[in-house]
Parts: structure tokens; C-alpha cells; sequence
């Protein structure tokens, strides 16, 4: 079963963050993983939520999710995704 992890990232220094942006593709490709959505074009129809941009990263299932998140070479480049911006990741199931 598919899974996602879906991104609420405040980027605060987009100078910085391109460099974990020249990165990150690579380390999605090595695991399966791919975007399906990225956005800062969002509307919040209910709630108080209102980020400022979403992504949503597909997985062949939250094993390879997880495998992503913790490889070395992504947990290598977090630290230039957390200095140039503000974001929360979770990582949810498919149907």
C-alpha cells in the first residue's frame, strides 16, 4: 500500500534552501519516492490551518518512507532544509 508524507514548510531563506533543493531528488529517486504535489498556491476550505507551502512526497509503502527519511544521505542534508526553513513532515498511509 502506497504511503505519503506530506511537508508544511515555511521557507524563510530561499537562497539557502536551494541547496537542499539540488539535493533532495536525488535521495527520493534512490528509494522510490517521488513528489506528487508541491505548492505554495494553497487554500484552506476548513480549520485554522494555512500553511504557506505543502508538499506531498508518494512511497511505495511507509517501510520505503521511512527508509528515505532515515538514510544517510537525506539525514546528511535535513540541516540545510532546517536552516532555511520552519516545517513539520508526517507521514501517512494510503488507502
Amino acid at each position: 500500500m502506497s504511503a505519503f508524507i506530506i511537508v508544511d514548510a515555511n521557507v524563510h531563506d530561499p537562497e539557502a534552501f536551494k541547496a537542499y533543493g539540488a539535493k533532495v531528488g536525488a535521495t527520493l529517486k534512490a528509494h522510490g519516492g517521488k513528489p506528487v504535489a508541491s505548492s505554495t498556491d494553497t487554500e484552506s476550505l476548513e480549520g485554522t490551518w494555512n500553511p504557506s507551502r505543502v508538499v506531498i512526497l508518494e512511497f511505495a509503502d511507509a517501510d520505503a518512507a521511512r527508509g528515505w527519511y532515515n538514510s544517510p544521505e537525506y539525514q546528511e542534508i535535513i540541516p540545510l532544509r532546517q536552516a532555511a526553513a520552519t516545517d513539520s513532515l508526517v507521514l501517512v498511509p494510503g488507502l
